[in-house]
């Protein structure tokens, strides 16, 4: 079948996102709730679309089945519940622990069941699951905004079902044989660039959709645990189950050096002014124009500044950022600028450094980050001041 979508050479995965949910609104796919745009869209025949897990052979021998929260896969949870198999949800956004499992009530009828499945169902009907529970998944379903036939996935730019799944290695709650199924519209199976896909993004083995069973025979490894390394301190205080992972995993004689770790020293070093939010400023192309210059007080005057200052380009920043998030993670890297200008609606902000060595070296010190689900363009703009 061919793809509803066609993608243009160097896409990103907040392009392709943007372009899907922009598709599925247009062509009135989208179902409840929407916009669908920030999320794991819901779609009309996403209940069909569930039922087609029913026709996997391996489905009948599972026993404990991971779903995902989103609304789309509501369906999955239905049928997990009525085939009377353990259901397992993630906690939102991971903030009190890995998995809930849902307990319908005694003698639960049809209709309570369909309650269960609901996101208000698996706040009313679960029980949390420790660390320590002897979990061994046998099936996971997760949400996409994209996939393709070759099993890449896309999701909305947050990496909870990335980290998960890592998550669940760690604990030993996955086998590398434990299948991946996503629930999307046809609309949402498209060619998907390889060089998009790093080693912490979740690959998948079955996609289903209104009209196909789509066996992807993937063969990418999955995430083999939990990559330290791009983890940081402020994602470890957001998510405290990474904490007592960390500790277990230490304890077990692992590398579990963070992030921003080996470049602590940036922090003396290369400390900066304060930043500031200059506001949008219109500019041709990204990387392809440096900001002008800023204006420090209400009657307009530029500030006076050396004529050595070095502009950095910061590409790919997913459109529902904020400009404080990009602040905080550059205060983390002891990478905090003269002058930040935002234009987070074009996906890009411009950093101002003291000298070319400096800018150097924070390019190298952010080269790969993951921001907000998306690694960052970092370089330096080719028409300085």
């Amino acid at each position: 079948m061919e793809p509803a979508l066609r993608l243009g050479a160097g896409v990103s995965k907040q392009e392709i996102r943007e372009k899907i949910w922009d598709y599925m609104e247009a062509q009135n796919i989208a179902d409840f709730p929407r916009p669908v745009h920030h999320r794991i869209p819901n779609f009309k025949g996403s209940y069909e679309a569930c039922q087609n897990i029913k026709e996997l052979e391996a489905y009948s021998r599972m026993q404990e089945v991971k779903v995902d929260p989103d609304k789309p896969l509501e369906g999955i949870r239905l049928i997990v519940l009525q085939g009377r198999k353990t259901l397992l949800v993630p906690t939102p956004r991971l903030r009190t622990g890995l998995f809930n499992k849902i307990v319908p009530p005694p003698g639960a009828t049809k209709e309570i069941l369909r309650k269960c499945a609901t996101s208000q169902g698996v706040k009313n009907y679960s029980v949390p699951i420790g660390l320590d529970s002897k979990v061994l998944v046998d099936l996971i379903v997760v949400g996409s905004v994209a996939v393709s036939e070759k099993g890449w996935r896309i999701g909305k730019g947050e990496g909870y079902a990335d980290m998960e799944y890592a998550m669940m290695v760690s604990m030993g709650a996955v086998r590398e044989e434990t299948p991946v199924v996503t629930i999307v519209h046809d609309c949402q199976v498209i060619d998907i660039p390889e060089d998009l896909i790093g080693a912490h993004d979740l690959t998948v083995d079955y996609i289903l959709t209104p009209t196909r069973i789509i066996v992807t025979g993937c063969t990418k490894p999955k995430p083999q645990g939990i990559i330290w390394s791009m983890i940081s301190e402020e994602m470890m205080e957001r998510i405290p189950i990474l904490k007592n992972l960390r500790f277990r995993e230490k304890q077990a004689g692992k590398d579990v050096t963070l992030q921003k770790t080996h470049l602590a020293h940036l922090k003396n070093s290369q400390r900066q002014a304060p930043l500031q939010n200059a506001g949008q400023i219109a500019s041709d192309s990204p990387a392809d124009v440096a900001h002008s210059a800023h204006c420090d007080n209400e009657h307009g005057t530029s500030k006076a500044e050396p004529s050595n200052v070095t502009t950095v380009y910061v590409g790919n920043i997913p459109k529902d950022a904020r400009v404080s998030d990009l602040k905080r993670t550059l205060r983390e890297y002891g990478a905090e600028p003269l002058r930040l200008n935002w234009q987070g609606t074009q996906g890009r902000a411009f950093l101002d450094y003291k000298d070319l060595a400096t800018a150097e070296s924070i390019i190298s010190s952010l080269k790969d980050l993951n921001f907000s689900g998306n690694t960052l363009w970092v370089k330096l703009a080719k028409k300085q001041k």
